[in-house]
């Protein structure tokens, strides 16, 4: 029975949102996965009831206290033991649940993650890591995408290790092609920051290293399956990638709904058109959930503040996979006999 601990109480509109999206993933996940909601029982009983779903259907963790987006992230998590974040991440720690994912602060987030979970040995600094969507319906991922903005070019280089780790357990990509996101292909481009990242990746034997990528090619899956970037810039994309499908949604003239409703007419004779929409909602922070955290022990993912249910509902998916996938075991597993790369060496 797999066990999958979502924060109620967490992001803008919680527990409503929270618990219709928990509501929608009941029709998606396995038979043998187990929805846990932490937060306020009374509230929770409640929306259950509104959305005419059985209590039953789900672990309801009751707790009194919540992580507001503007507490201090490290003070909060001390002071408000009984939080559902707080909890939430005990109960991780315990085993009761084997995922834990929220919409809550970002920065308690990671408090939990590296005070109570911790991180795994032989990992320098963890990084928070999203999908990206590729031509002919694929994916890759972008790592690191807001957490260390200012990364040392041996923290770059681990990044490059983990996001192949990441890449094989859960996309199922054989031998994924690592870049480092840079502002031009050629060996000699970057700042020293880059030049001292790329030398490193080269010399690790462990992954398979293509070399530099530019921006351009981020979503053509030409050149690449992991693209490795410092948070400040990897950020930037993950923004103006949620920007172009904004945009796009809005001049496009093929509504979604639209596109839904005439789907078993129109797919047979124009495929591409889907291919196209599938696409672009691949940039969708909602198709996803969220960004998930790689390099602690066990797994953990973060959702945007705004997140709606269908947010929600992607982001119990999305950490559902992470788990069958055992990513964290086989992360420790090719970190246990891998000394982290050095500009020393």
């Amino acid at each position: 029975m797999i066990k999958i601990g979502i924060d109620a109480m967490g992001g803008d509109f919680a527990p409503e949102v929270a618990v219709e999206g928990a509501v929608m993933a009941l029709k998606k996940v396995g038979k043998d996965s187990r929805i846990v909601l932490f937060g306020d029982k009374e509230r929770i009983l409640e929306l259950l009831k509104k959305h005419k779903c059985s209590a039953e259907n789900f672990d309801i963790v009751g707790t009194t206290e919540v992580i507001e987006m503007h507490d201090h992230p490290a003070k909060a998590f001390a002071s408000k033991k009984d939080s559902s974040m707080t909890v939430g991440f005990n109960y991780l720690k315990e085993g009761k649940i084997d995922g834990f994912a929220s919409a809550g602060s970002t920065g308690a987030m990671m408090v939990g993650s590296q005070m109570v979970i911790k991180t795994i040995e032989g990992v320098i600094r963890p990084v928070i890591s999203t999908f990206i969507p590729i031509i002919k319906n694929k994916r890759g991922i972008l790592l690191d995408v807001g957490l260390n903005v200012d990364a040392k070019p041996e923290v770059l280089a681990q990044y490059g290790l983990m996001g192949s780790i990441y890449a094989n357990a859960v996309l199922g990509i054989e031998n994924p092609r690592v870049a480092l996101l840079n502002i031009g292909e050629e060996d000699t481009k970057g700042n020293a920051q880059s030049k001292a990242a790329f030398e490193l990746l080269k010399a690790d034997k462990n992954i398979n290293f293509v070399g530099n990528c530019e921006s351009s090619y981020i979503f053509t899956g030409k050149y690449c399956d992991v693209v490795v970037s410092d948070g400040f810039v990897g950020n930037v994309i993950l923004k103006m990638a949620e920007a172009l499908y904004r945009i796009n949604d809005r001049l496009n003239p093929f509504k979604p709904w639209l596109l839904k409703l005439l789907r078993p007419v129109l797919e047979p004779i124009c495929g591409k058109l889907y291919w196209h929409q599938n696409f672009w909602n691949s940039m969708n922070y909602e198709s996803v959930g969220g960004t998930i955290v790689i390099g602690v022990n066990a797994p953990v993912m973060i959702g945007h503040g705004g997140s709606t249910a269908k947010a929600i509902c992607s982001m119990i998916l999305t950490m559902e996979r992470n788990i069958e996938s055992k990513v964290c075991d086989k992360m420790r597993e090719a970190l246990k006999n891998i000394q982290p790369a050095s500009l020393e060496e």
